[in-house]
């Protein structure tokens, strides 16, 4: 019993040792500010000489009949960014798939990886006024790299948007974000668009809800909504939770997401 104590007694000292040793190493970075949950990228990006992953969990259900449904899961998705200087990070964006085809007679699975990029964004405008801070973010598609046979191509395509932050209030922001998706090169550009109020009822916890869309030439234009909460374990580990649907009816979609992001620095220069 008494050696039990003593244990009890050493963890507790250590967590404490920890603790106090991070805040005064981390005293002056921000909190880590991501692009997940949702669709709305912040303009913020990885603080100089520090490596940050996002990773996500992701369900999507396409029903195009009553007899018809795609599953698809993303087990898991890896955003990966590393900062080089106080405005520029380069990204790494790696997912694993599982989609299953659903219909009366037959089910038919696939597996693989899909959706490989990389990319950087440049954080060049600061809030001033009715000015957000914005950033551009870009990203070279790889889709000949795709072991996923729904996602794999022959021609690899681009895309690009500019994040933007409007802070209100130390409780309440506006994040929006407009950009341009080549799937292959040569193909149509689709262009997309996200609005997202944002709202802080705690230090640690944020909820927001968000409409996000994607207009292509010649096509109805295709818009979502969603909702998720963000909660902040500490000033470099996040955790979150969303969920929402396709607003069009043609094609009923609900997606449900899960995910954890941290950083950590690998230098200790400034």
């Amino acid at each position: 019993m008494l050696k039990l104590k003593r244990a009890n007694i050493q963890i507790h000292a250590l967590i404490l040792g920890l603790s106090l040793l991070s805040s005064n190493i981390f005293a002056q970075i921000e909190k880590i500010e991501t692009d997940r949950p949702g669709q709305t990228n912040t303009p913020s990006t990885a603080p100089n000489k520090w490596l940050q992953s996002e990773i996500g969990f992701q369900k999507q259900t396409y029903r195009f009949q009553p007899v018809l449904k795609d599953v698809y899961f993303q087990q898991p998705s890896l955003l990966a960014k590393y900062g080089l200087g106080n405005k520029f990070e380069v990204r790494l964006i790696t997912e694993l798939a599982y989609v299953k085809e659903e219909n009366v007679t037959v089910n038919t699975i696939y597996k693989g990886t899909n959706n490989a990029q990389i990319g950087a964004k440049f954080n060049f405008l600061k809030q001033k006024g009715f000015i957000p801070k914005t950033a551009i973010i870009a990203h070279y598609r790889f889709n000949t790299l795709n072991t996923n046979p729904i996602g794999k191509d022959s021609i690899n395509g681009t895309n690009f948007r500019f994040a933007m932050l409007h802070t209100i209030s130390d409780d309440f922001s506006l994040g929006y974000n407009l950009g341009m998706d080549w799937e292959r090169f040569g193909s149509t550009p689709v262009y997309l668009y996200t609005f997202s109020p944002r709202f802080s009822f705690s230090e640690d916890w944020v909820v927001f809800i968000e409409l996000f869309g994607f207009i292509e030439k010649n096509r109805k234009p295709k818009t979502s909504a969603d909702l998720g909460i963000s909660y902040w374990l500490n000033d470099n580990f996040k955790i979150d939770a969303s969920g929402g649907t396709r607003i069009n009816k043609d094609i009923r979609i609900k997606f449900y997401s899960v995910g954890a992001s941290f950083r950590f620095k690998t230098s200790k220069n400034n």
